[in-house]
């Protein structure tokens, strides 16, 4: 599933065959994007910068229009040499863009749109986005800030639910959320009120640390021409072995790599996403207005904690 890593590497290799080159060919899938493409016609047009923001990724042409994509959690964007046969089938294909050389293709991407730079700051998500984790502007002061904000602002909210915030902070996703809450020994259901700020700087601090290296462009063994589109499933350990490269995300009733618990998961946020956590790392420590005991697992068991323990 795509997270402020995938894309960052997304825009990143995009960046590399796209930039400075004038698009010779634009297709669609979706009539909103031909509209655009009739009264404003992508041909001829310049493609001046690719970035990433967030889970977003922006395409800046020349003539002031801007392909924004979103990629949820089945797009994706490939990249051939033209001529190249397509991995997907064209039926999936929802933007293409061709330069002289190479062809970029966008599949399955549910969300796709043109903006200007005005319509950009008005009318889409992207302004409202928190510090990205991944520009080099972050910093943890800033994530604890943010971190804080909202704590004073939804006191109730649950951590591993803000972690996804993109308002809050711009990149993580479903896999780092476990992830983060369970290196700060943070329960992830734990409300933000109860949250301290030492473990707001760890959390801050991690998030920026793992997502940077899962985006090595591995320059120093490739070359820096190198166009690099994958670099393996996310890692968030120090193993070199692939099989214990998460330390609690998708390993539901599994012992804890670092004290022999039983990994739990349970179904959190509107979106229902699945959320894994230790039970012995991550103790539960409830707000005020919670109740002591622990959120009802997925079994349908309360597991009972001394608060603070």
């Amino acid at each position: 599933m795509p997270e402020g890593d995938t894309i960052y590497r997304s825009a990143r290799a995009l960046a590399k065959i796209l930039t400075g080159k004038t698009i010779t060919k634009f297709d669609t899938g979706y009539a909103h994007l031909a509209t655009v493409n009739d009264d404003r016609p992508l041909v001829g047009r310049v493609i001046e910068t690719v970035e990433s923001r967030g889970k977003w990724l922006l395409i800046h042409l020349s003539g002031d229009l801007i392909l924004v994509t979103h990629m949820l959690m089945s797009g994706s964007w490939h990249i051939y040499k033209t001529g190249e046969k397509w991995w997907s089938p064209r039926h999936s294909m929802r933007a293409f863009l061709e330069v002289e050389g190479w062809q970029a293709v966008a599949f399955n991407v549910p969300v796709a749109e043109f903006h200007t730079a005005s319509s950009l700051a008005r009318k889409s998500s992207i302004p409202k986005l928190g510090p990205d984790l991944l520009s080099d502007e972050y910093t943890a002061a800033n994530g604890v800030q943010a971190l804080q904000q909202r704590a004073e602002s939804h006191p109730d909210d649950e951590i591993a639910n803000v972690l996804l915030n993109q308002r809050v902070m711009a990149g993580l996703g479903n896999v780092y959320k476990s992830e983060v809450a369970f290196y700060a020994g943070v329960h992830p259901f734990r409300a933000m009120s109860t949250i301290t700020p030492d473990e707001m700087l760890k959390m801050a601090e991690v998030s920026q640390k793992w997502l940077k290296a899962n985006v090595l462009d591995g320059s120093s063994t490739t070359g820096g021409d190198a166009i690099i589109t994958y670099s393996g499933n996310r890692r968030t350990t120090n193993s070199g072995n692939e099989k214990n490269r998460l330390w609690v995300y998708g390993r539901r009733g599994q012992e804890c790599r670092r004290c022999g618990a039983l990994v739990e998961m349970r179904k959190q946020g509107p979106g229902a996403r699945s959320t894994y956590w230790c039970p012995a790392c991550q103790p539960w420590i409830p707000a005020a207005t919670q109740t002591t005991e622990a959120p009802v697992g997925w079994n349908g068991a309360i597991r009972r904690r001394k608060v603070g323990c």
